[in-house]
């Protein structure tokens, strides 16, 4: 019987969907683990149960505050922080390691009804960066901090600092051992719309497996790999940060919904399908706009991905998640 209850919750996982949309009625929520080489053949029963578990406990979490009608950064920072704590995602523990074998660590957030928005990176000793990132937003004129420059602000916050090697653990050991062939990535990330009809977004990451010492990728760069905006969609990435960089891939689906006049649906396609494939761009996002149509979007063979809402045509509150996507996707989809 568990078997079979564990397979009605699971049942995208052999044909995903690379792209889908959500619409929803009230707050929602949608988190991402990652999008990259993620297919089936590499994952047992036993790991694709732990990862959805994950993913769901993160979700029932994030959901239940809202549901009590939390801010929704607080409910931004809370589920980063629950993905950072949890060794399946590559954000905090767990994280990547650079060239150097040490742990670098990038978050950022965002409010869609202020333009607040706060970020740090390449940290080595703060056990949650997502918490980081909100005190730079909340407690200094500054979006940025990076380095010593963030750490030193940190301990002016009371936040809980750890040796790099808590980051650290076999399975990244294994991996980085071998990361010349592998060219690991991955990121966190949490896009809401609260009570209030605000929308946020957050993301964390530890970066791509053998990364250069000091590299900073997307995600602590507002407008690449996370942004919100009430008059457009909260917006968080994963993937190869220097293509989200270049094409500023979060801030870009809200232009072009503003000034294109299109649906967040055909905005997400167009970017990820349009834009980065034709620059050999690998990765994916998800995304929220203030009317509850919500997507999730990705060009690589898989994300791990979740969302949770009241479905607005059935008025049932709903589950989803997902990691494997569809092999059968066309690599152009002709946008």
């Amino acid at each position: 019987m568990r078997l079979i209850l564990i397979l009605l919750a699971l049942p995208f996982f052999s044909i995903g969907q690379n792209h889908q949309q959500f619409k929803f009625d009230g707050p929602a929520i949608l988190i991402h683990g990652g999008a990259g080489g993620i297919e089936r053949k590499y994952y047992t029963d036993e790991q694709i149960v732990s990862y959805d578990s994950a993913l769901r406990a993160v979700l029932q979490s994030g959901y239940a505050l809202l549901d009590e009608g939390a801010n929704g950064m607080d409910v931004v920072v809370h589920c980063l922080t629950l993905l950072e704590n949890d060794p399946h995602f590559n954000a905090g523990k767990g994280a990547v390691f650079n060239d150097m074998g040490e742990v670098e660590l990038d978050a950022s957030v965002m409010n869609g009804a202020t333009k607040k928005a706060g970020a740090v990176a390449g940290l080595k000793h703060v056990k949650n960066p997502a918490k980081l990132a909100r005190d730079v937003m909340d407690h200094t004129p500054h979006v940025l901090l990076i380095g010593a420059g963030a750490e030193a602000f940190a301990k002016t916050q009371a936040h809980e600092f750890v040796e790099n090697k808590y980051f650290l653990t076999p399975k990244r050991e294994s991996q980085y051992q071998r990361w010349k062939e592998m060219k690991k990535n991955g990121t966190v990330g949490v896009v809401i719309k609260d009570a209030n009809g605000d929308l946020y977004a957050g993301t964390s990451t530890g970066g791509m497996m053998g990364k250069k010492y000091g590299r900073v990728g997307d995600v602590p760069i507002i407008g690449a790999g996370t942004y919100a905006d009430n008059n457009g969609a909260a917006v968080s990435c994963t993937g190869h940060g220097e293509y989200f960089i270049r094409e500023n891939v979060a801030f870009q689906v809200n232009a072009r919904m503003q000034y294109e006049g299109l649906t967040l649906e055909e905005s997400a396609s167009r970017v990820i399908f349009g834009v980065l494939n034709e620059d050999a761009g690998n990765g994916g996002l998800i995304a929220i706009d203030a009317k509850g149509n919500a997507t999730w979007t990705f060009n690589s063979k898989g994300m791990f991905r979740g969302a949770k809402g009241k479905m607005k045509e059935s008025q049932k509150v709903m589950i989803h998640t997902d990691i494997f996507g569809d092999p059968t996707w066309p690599e152009n989809c002709g946008f």
